[in-house]
């Protein structure tokens, strides 16, 4: 900020010129620790399956209830999902409205075909007398994989409401900065997930 001191009168006028015009935006930083807050209960709830995660109290074990090839495709859903928001973010470096909105809009319907087979896996562990209830193991299970999916499902209504927030408004710079927001928490998503895959789904099915 540079002052500037002009005296053209009896009267010393000092004028303030604000080279960017107003002060940034704290809504990074204030995502910023939200994420961090946000790894403090996945961080948790991974703990938590650690040490229930082989109480099965009778019932089935992981090998008997994943199916590889079902999970696979879940997860192929979310990574594609991840990359065509990536394409999204380029479109808008370019400035190039209608891409953006058509890459968030694949972008959507990959994770809404995430979302609809964690829901259809669900309903069917719980049709099978696999619920929550059954054991810590599957407590523990149904905690941490529906807490990602209701992450991804907010994720989903935020994802709706920029589209047409862009589609009225353009790549304004307030939209340029949801956007990136919700780049990254689209993305923390997406490593949560690896994580699940690899501590829940695959240490399951291999032991």
């Amino acid at each position: 900020m540079n002052i500037a001191v002009k005296i053209n009168s009896p009267v010393t006028v000092v004028e303030e010129d604000d080279d960017h015009g107003h002060h940034s935006s704290p809504t990074s930083i204030g995502f910023w620790v939200y994420l961090m807050s946000d790894c403090i209960i996945f961080g948790c709830l991974f703990a938590t399956y650690a040490v229930l995660g082989r109480s099965f109290a009778g019932g089935p074990a992981p090998a008997d209830l994943f199916e590889p090839g079902f999970v696979l495709a879940e997860t192929v859903l979310l990574l594609l999902s991840s990359i065509t928001f990536g394409l999204a973010m380029l479109q808008m470096d370019k400035s190039n409205k209608s891409g953006v909105l058509g890459w968030l809009a694949v972008t959507g319907v990959l994770g809404l075909g995430f979302i609809v087979m964690e829901i259809y896996e669900f309903h069917h562990l719980i049709e099978i007398g696999a619920g929550p209830q059954r054991s810590g193991f599957l407590s523990a299970y149904f905690t941490l994989v529906g807490t990602h999916g209701v992450h991804v499902t907010g994720g989903l209504i935020w994802l709706i409401t920029l589209m047409i927030q862009v589609s009225q408004r353009g790549l304004v710079e307030a939209n340029r900065r949801r956007l990136t927001t919700l780049s990254m928490f689209w993305h923390f998503l997406d490593l949560i997930w690896i994580g699940v895959f690899s501590f829940v789904y695959l240490v399951g099915i291999v032991q």
